[in-house]
């Protein structure tokens, strides 16, 4: 049986199903029934084809993995999402059924959570991963009931008199957005999901799930109400005031004692799962006013809150035209070296400025509304938040500060801005600053140049042209591809240098083992003179070349073993003239001259007849070169590291020179063991930031690769070039005396981490800023 018939029979059987529960009425288990089965009918498609696109995007997100592991996972998580997805949709609509039958019990519950207000019963650690669970369901069914608050508001109403209770809300409403995310997330356990591939999950229920709810709600209800249930019921949706008057005092104590809504707390738009929102100006959360709330109170606990200003409010049109007069005057009297980010105060002094430009001193003054004046303010501080994350200073602060006036007129007219985490001109402000931040370095390099032209010619369009998503979308859309390209040249230059060394590493462990053998013949039959100096130079990398190309039991290897035991007597020479040509050949392939090899087979075997006209080296002579040959794979500073496609070419050729060799460490400590113990541990690609004790300056670098054998590491730039070479223990030894520290990995972008930071800094109040201000403390 295919899926297909598979699915089909499973949605029949489901429509088919009488609810269990005997405790209704027969006019309200028809009814009962009847709402179910247009829910599974309704549910279905939908159901498929978030599944669908769920694994669409676990496949696309798999092949933009730069690590193993990650990608592995990815896979893994698919995979199992195509064998599961119909015992998904079964065990979810199961769940569904389970709520019908169940109805006036959760209703009931929810009743009473509502009327008994339970006080701590216990403390318990906080599990994470639930938390971010919770988070994620609450936000999902929060944003779906503003969505659907229209027809829920009459589905509730109908199915509190179906059953004889008051209105079902939360959870306790069987269609609702909080129970069907909790009926998603339960029916994926079956999927044995990672927490990210969960939320991800979601994402994609919440996108094609719970947005296209509306048709299923407007066919149950009109099913019920065919039926007699609230014929004349309709809905009246509550228009939410905000208010445009300035703030007075007695609206800021009745603001202080409300609290701020959930997407208030960290990041604005992270109430939308993964930063979707839903397109509708009803669905979005109101994040602006809350933070204007969060404004205004700490305005309020600093006594600095504005009070009436004199003068008519400035029209968007007037804001806009006095942004652009700005921009263009900075243009011109600022130069490249000059350019810094403008407080809020300083800000708006600037726009007042150019507000009341050319007016008479007896004139009305225009001046910025409360809403205009406190998103002038929050742009402010959010960019004053990003400069404190720059790793560098030059480029990276240049481009920011450039970037202030442009994004602080798209803010303006755009109220999304705020509400939307997706919005253009945040992902190109985000994508901008962590370019400069992770790829510029602050120096003049010539590398640098290509980039740094680019981020500059994109921050130029944005101060010269008007500002729309459609412009930030394009601009968004030119650097990631060109960031793509960067990337993919980093990644070709890093996986390079990856090879080289397992090619290197792989020489060294057939070095060690041509070592051992030759040692073991070596104690057994001492060679001397010229034949010591052959067998333990240059012959011992003979040995480890063909045990590197054709291993340790193949033919080859068996033969140079042999050509060995006959240069030390233990078997018979035999043909001399073909044991002499061997032993040419073999000299060869480790880069000896062809004219250098013949002498040292032939001083040292003497077959066939000289040249009368050619007079050999004395055997000495050949000994002292063959001690000053250079062995197979040690680093030459005066040649570049050779482009080639084979790791163990690569290993063989002189390597490059690496930026700087740490110092070899002493005797390593406790605490040191333990650093390299848990630096065993860390996956390739964890960065680490090196700082120079001579300037403080930071850099950073990636761990690409290191073998567990001899420790020996692999540590790469953001272009994946080559930096220090270093073994684990000197990185060990170099974290514990604080040159080096591992950089803790962030799952939220610099612009993310700015938000949060902006909205900590708008709840401190003023005794805490003050406790903590310079000076404040003498002791």
């Amino acid at each position: 049986m295919d899926v297909g018939q598979d699915r089909r029979r499973s949605l029949a059987s489901h429509q088919g199903t009488r609810l269990n529960s005997g405790r209704w009425p027969a006019r309200a288990q028809r009814l009962l029934e009847a709402s179910y089965a247009l829910s599974v009918g309704g549910l279905h498609e939908p159901l498929r084809r978030c599944l669908s696109e769920f694994e669409q995007q676990l496949f696309a997100l798999a092949e933009r993995a730069q690590l193993p592991s990650v990608q592995q996972d990815y896979f893994a998580s698919r995979q199992r999402v195509l064998q599961d997805r119909v015992t998904f949709e079964q065990r979810f609509m199961e769940l569904l059924g389970s709520t019908f039958d169940e109805l006036d019990s959760a209703a009931n519950q929810a009743g009473d959570t509502a009327t008994e207000a339970t006080p701590w019963q216990s403390l318990e650690l906080l599990d994470m991963v639930q938390q971010d669970l919770s988070m994620a369901l609450e936000q999902l069914g929060a944003r779906g009931e503003v969505r659907h608050s229209s027809v829920l508001y009459e589905l509730s109403y109908r199915m509190g008199v179906l059953i004889g209770a008051p209105p079902l809300e939360g959870t306790a409403l069987p269609l609702g957005p909080h129970a069907l995310a909790q009926m998603c997330q339960q029916a994926s356990v079956e999927l044995k999901l990672p927490l990210a591939h969960q939320l991800l999950l979601l994402q994609h229920f919440d996108q094609w799930v719970l947005q296209s709810l509306a048709p299923l709600y407007d066919i149950v209800n009109a099913e019920l109400q065919a039926d007699g249930i609230l014929p004349q019921l309709r809905s009246i949706p509550i228009p939410r005031h905000i208010s445009k008057r300035p703030r007075t005092s007695t609206d800021e104590a009745a603001a202080s004692t409300e609290p701020a809504p959930a997407a208030a707390t960290g990041n604005p738009g992270a109430a939308q799962v993964g930063g979707t929102g839903s397109g509708s100006g009803g669905g979005s959360i109101e994040v602006l006013e809350s933070l204007r709330n969060l404004l205004a109170q700490q305005r309020a606990n600093q006594g600095g809150a504005y009070g009436q200003l004199s003068g008519r409010a400035a029209s968007e049109d007037e804001l806009q035209t006095a942004l652009g007069a700005l921009q263009q005057h900075l243009a011109q009297v600022t130069d490249h070296a000059t350019r810094e980010l403008r407080s809020a105060a300083r800000l708006r002094e600037e726009l007042l400025a150019q507000l009341n430009v050319g007016k008479p001193s007896d004139a009305p003054r225009t001046q910025l509304s409360g809403e205009q004046g406190d998103k002038v303010e929050l742009v402010a501080r959010l960019f004053e938040q990003l400069g404190q994350q720059l790793q560098h200073g030059g480029n990276a602060k240049t481009l920011l500060s450039d970037l202030q006036l442009p994004v602080l007129r798209m803010a303006v007219a755009d109220r999304t801005f705020f509400e939307k985490r997706e919005h253009p001109a945040r992902r190109l402000l985000d994508t901008v600053t962590a370019t400069a931040n992770d790829w510029l370095d602050g120096s003049d390099d010539e590398s640098n140049r290509p980039l740094a032209t680019k981020l500059e010619q994109l921050v130029s369009r944005a101060n010269q042209e008007p500002p729309s998503a459609g412009l930030y979308t394009t601009l968004l859309a030119d650097i990631e591809h060109h960031l793509a390209l960067l990337t993919r040249k980093a990644q070709a230059a890093e996986r390079r240098h990856v090879e080289a060394a397992q090619g290197r590493e792989r020489l060294d462990q057939a070095r060690q083992r041509a070592s051992e053998l030759m040692a073991e013949r070596f104690a057994q039959s001492p060679p001397r003179g010229l034949l010591r100096a052959l067998l333990d130079r240059a012959w011992s990398d003979v040995l480890a070349l063909t045990l590197l190309r054709h291993g340790e039991n193949s033919d080859a290897f068996g033969a140079q073993l042999a050509i060995t035991d006959q240069l030390l007597g233990r078997l018979p020479a035999g043909d001399r003239a073909k044991l002499q040509e061997n032993v040419e050949n073999g000299l060869q392939q480790i880069g000896m001259h062809a004219e250098e090899a013949e002498q040292v087979a032939q001083r040292l075997l003497g077959a066939g007849k000289p040249d009368p006209a050619v007079e050999l080296p004395s055997a000495t002579d050949l000994a002292m070169r063959l001690k000053q040959h250079q062995r197979l794979g040690e680093h030459q500073t005066t040649q570049p590291e050779p482009a080639t496609s084979h790791p163990a070419q690569a290993s063989a050729q002189p390597a490059q020179t690496p930026a700087r060799a740490l110092p070899q460490p002493p005797e390593p400590s406790p605490r040191e063991r333990r650093i390299e113990q848990h630096l065993r541990e860390l996956p390739f690609g964890s960065w680490f930031e090196f700082i120079d004790p001579a300037s403080g300056q930071i850099t950073r670098r990636k761990l690409a690769w290191y073998s567990p054998m001899s420790g020996r590491c692999l540590l790469v730039s953001r272009r994946g070039q080559r930096g220090e070479e270093v073994s684990l223990s000197q990185l060990a030894h170099e974290v514990a005396s604080g040159r080096v520290s591992e950089v803790v990995d962030q799952r939220e972008s610099m612009l993310d981490r700015a938000w949060r930071s902006l909205t900590g800094s708008l709840r401190q109040p003023a005794a805490a800023k003050r406790s903590t201000s310079p000076g404040s403390d003498h002791r």
